[in-house]
């Protein structure tokens, strides 16, 4: 009772039920918040600190950002989503505060094309020598369709695209990158309407910043062929899996384009098969070869592996094989 008391009091003011309403929407700054309100950074700065002391809204560090977003529970419905509900759509002040944030939306769009068209050549060159993603996407799909996923990290996110193609299959979906430039890519893409249980954090694949068992399901797309220690990053994924969760890696299959090496900063030409196993059975899980999309000159592998005590090791295996013969 006293935190639904706590809660209420909280919203109960108009600036701060106005802060609620643009974090349910998209992860914003203080300074953002501050062009959309038109109040000043102090003011503003109090009224965030009382919305996260009452757990309506979380905030996270981000180099010399700091991010608010709406809180997520797991315990079902929550105060803050419900409250936000609630406010009329046709509300004038509420409008305003919308038009002001799609003005944000696009001025954030327009620095993640400028770095999109610096890079775009480098990662163009690469995706010509294998599959479509396309056709990765739908694998990735395929084997989590039959799961319960109401967790999903994805390591090394990037863009956040598989955040984008996962996001109707899971509850809430968390991206993790190192770096600042594509994590707000990632926020401009995951910023559209239906994707607002997805978001992104600045982390380190080495160090998740998550507890143990607290992932149904783990990603690591396209990543490990950059990683200097793949079978420690495998290993701090397996801390994070719940006993029954799933984790999918999609990599190339080794290969001879040094080039890649010497032009794009990749530290491996490729994943064995026996390699990654051997990784994933000192992290105490199973994987198997689930595809096998073969481009020119690369091949794309994705192997599906889980808890080699875990009741669901047969019908991971199971599915891993229907993916492979589809």
């Amino acid at each position: 009772m006293d935190q639904l008391l706590a809660g209420l009091r909280a919203a109960g003011e108009p600036t701060r039920l106005r802060l609620l309403t643009l974090c349910a929407r998209a992860e914003l700054t203080v300074t953002e918040l501050t062009q959309i309100l038109r109040q000043s950074q102090p003011r503003v700065s109090r009224h965030l600190k009382l919305l996260v002391e009452a757990g309506l809204l979380s905030r996270f560090r981000e180099g010399q950002w700091a991010f608010y977003r709406i809180a997520n529970g797991s315990d079902g419905p929550q105060l803050n989503r419900a409250i936000v509900d609630l406010v009329p759509e046709n509300d004038p002040m509420y409008l305003r505060d919308l038009e002001r944030l799609e003005e944000i939306k696009e001025a954030r769009a327009e620095a993640a094309a400028a770095y999109f068209r610096e890079n775009a050549p480098r990662w163009d060159e690469i995706r010509s020598m294998y599959v479509p993603e396309a056709e990765v996407e739908a694998c990735v799909r395929d084997l989590i369709a039959d799961g319960e996923v109401a967790d999903l990290l994805d390591i090394g996110t990037g863009t956040g695209r598989i955040l984008e193609v996962m996001a109707s299959q899971i509850r809430s979906g968390v991206g993790i990158d190192l770096s600042h430039e594509m994590l707000a890519v990632a926020r401009v893409n995951l910023g559209k309407p239906g994707l607002e249980h997805c978001q992104v954090r600045h982390g380190d694949m080495y160090e998740l910043p998550f507890g143990d068992a607290s992932q149904d399901a783990v990603i690591f797309h396209q990543v490990l062929h950059y990683a200097e220690e793949p079978e420690a990053a495998i290993t701090e994924a397996a801390r994070v899996l719940r006993p029954d969760g799933s984790l999918i890696v999609i990599d190339f299959a080794p290969h001879k384009q040094r080039v890649l090496i010497e032009e794009h900063a990749h530290h491996r030409l490729g994943l064995a098969d026996e390699e990654l196993a051997a990784w994933c059975e000192n992290a105490d899980l199973k994987s198997s070869l689930a595809q096998e999309l073969k481009g020119d000159p690369l091949t794309v592998n994705i192997w599906l592996a889980s808890r080699e005590s875990s009741n669901l090791t047969s019908s991971n295996s199971e599915r891993a094989s229907t993916v492979a013969a589809n």
